[in-house]
């Protein structure tokens, strides 16, 4: 195979290789460790929910290895161990996201880095250096996609996921240009995730990023043992952009993103998700909030009219009367007027609201719920929203919001990162190895292996 240096896969990865991590600034490290403790909470917090329990059973029936699980159970091979960690970690909605790329990094980058360190034996610092080329390069094709990924009914997480988890377990694992190149182009035709789930609130979804993992551990595998992939994989006629987003100038921009790779670092914008839901509702969940304070006696409401970005509206507004009824508590997770609704008329929204189906006074609130497109709006980077109450008085309340909770604009405390991560890790762990694991990531450079992570991982869970 003749290495083309006008290839874009192999200009990714002669950037990638050539980044060493002293460049990486303190501050862009610490920020790293802290979205991977963030989104081994999640995970844990799955494994103890109804949404973890296929990961649970699946774990139970696959081969041993030597890679710890975020469910406990037992270790399991690389590959296996990616798929069951991205799953629990995406399988309740509350994983991290870059707004403006839309991509949920933390729940495909963090399994196949941490499976690949622990099986071959890299450092955490180096997983943590994979973890962050990783999220730059997710980003900058997210960035470059513009939402096509999307509006074509296809995850971004997932379906370039493959291809920069692939390269991530090649650069652990030791491999050398030509076989990144390979793997990338192996991972195109393992690429999927597809957005039908939407139709019944399946949680397969929970899957996408999981398989990603699973398929960028297996294409690396694959390419070292001499199996060739397209060199075209991004920019190709039906590589990654044309195949899935549709797009033909999007290799282009993506070329023009990879210009600062090692001098921008977009990690520092990745938003912290505190309501476990689709991340276009957090700011309607907050403004019901503000204004059933305001209200007071929330029956008072006579109806509510939202208004939400275009963008957003094919996800968790269409269809309206399915999204006023979903089918079952996990499908809330994506409707904006049953989210709305809970949170008026419960008080708040949390993992137990996504338990049970709606109740009858959500629902009837749902009912009487409306919505427009807001314009103008400047989604995916800012996810706004403005909510209006009509009260049984004649008076009308609104509110809206200029951005989500926890992104770039409004970020949050470390604190509340950890208070979050302890909330979770408590409905499966001892506070103990909560506290070890805590430890383990924000003191990730005085860390000579993930023994100590791992025996707390697969300690016995205290569920009491």
């Amino acid at each position: 195979m003749s290495a083309d240096p006008h290839h874009l896969a192999r200009q990714l990865v002669r950037r990638w290789r050539s980044l060493d991590g002293a460049l990486v600034p303190a501050d862009v490290r610490a920020f790293a460790a802290l979205h991977c403790l963030d989104a081994m909470g999640v995970g844990i917090a799955a494994a103890s929910l109804e949404q973890g329990q296929p990961y649970a059973r699946y774990t139970q029936q696959a081969a041993a290895g030597p890679v710890s699980t975020l469910n406990g159970i037992k270790t399991l091979d690389a590959a296996d161990a990616a798929l069951v960690n991205g799953g629990l970690i995406h399988s309740l909605e509350y994983d991290d996201t870059h707004t403006e790329s839309i991509v949920h990094g933390s729940a495909v980058l963090l399994p196949a880095a941490l499976a690949v360190a622990q099986s071959v034996g890299a450092s955490p610092a180096a997983m943590l250096l994979a973890y962050i080329k990783g999220y730059e390069c997710l980003i900058r094709i997210g960035l470059a996609a513009q939402g096509g990924f999307q509006r074509h009914g296809f995850q971004i997480t997932s379906v370039a996921g493959t291809l920069i988890t692939a390269l991530m377990a090649c650069d652990l694992t030791g491999a050398d240009e030509d076989q990144c190149v390979d793997a990338m182009g192996i991972a195109l035709s393992q690429s999927s995730g597809v957005f039908e789930f939407l139709s019944n609130g399946s949680s397969v979804k929970s899957m996408h990023p999981g398989w990603s993992a699973h398929a960028g551990v297996v294409a690396a595998r694959l390419a070292m043992a001499g199996l060739q992939g397209p060199q075209t994989s991004l920019e190709g006629q039906r590589g990654l952009f044309m195949a899935f987003a549709r797009d033909p100038d999007a290799a282009a921009r993506l070329q023009a993103h990879l210009a600062d790779f090692g001098s921008q670092w977009h990690l520092r914008d990745v938003a912290f998700k505190l309501v476990p839901s689709c991340h276009y509702l957090h700011s309607f969940v907050e403004a019901a909030g503000e204004l059933a304070d305001a209200i007071g006696d929330v029956s008072q409401i006579e109806r509510i009219h939202l208004k939400i970005a275009e963008g957003a509206a094919p996800i968790v507004c269409e269809p309206w009367e399915g999204k006023q009824n979903p089918a079952t508590g996990h499908a809330i997770r994506w409707s904006l007027p049953v989210i709305t609704a809970a949170r008026f008329v419960e008080g708040k929204v949390d993992l137990d609201t996504f338990a049970r189906s709606p109740s009858q006074p959500v629902l009837d609130l749902a009912a009487r719920t409306t919505w427009e497109p807001m314009q103008p709006n400047r989604f995916p980077r800012y996810f706004e929203a403005d909510v209006h109450c009509v009260l049984k008085d004649g008076r009308v309340l609104s509110l809206a919001k200029d951005d989500v909770l926890g992104n770039a604009s409004r970020p949050v405390s470390t604190q509340k990162v950890l208070d979050k991560f302890h909330a979770n890790a408590a409905r499966s762990l001892a506070p103990v190895m909560a506290d070890r694991i805590t430890g383990f990531w924000l003191n990730i450079d005085e860390q000579s292996g993930f023994g100590g992570l791992a025996d707390s991982l697969m300690a016995s869970r205290n569920l009491s």
